[in-house]
């Protein structure tokens, strides 16, 4: 779910990145906190576009 984030943000001129994942298998992460952080300036926007993404889901 974060690369989709990430992804997403990135389409739309904002850079992210995902911090926290080390593995590829999902179960190996499952403990770990995963974050997507952005710039601060970026916080807002970045914040908007997933709301946006979230409700047309």
């Amino acid at each position: 779910m974060a690369d989709l984030c990430v992804a997403k943000l990135g389409d739309n001129g904002i850079p992210a990145g995902v911090f926290g994942a080390d593995s590829s298998y999902p179960s190996l992460s499952f403990a770990r906190n995963i974050e997507v952080k952005v710039n601060e300036s970026d916080y807002e926007a970045a914040m908007s576009i997933l709301a946006a993404a979230d409700k047309a889901e």
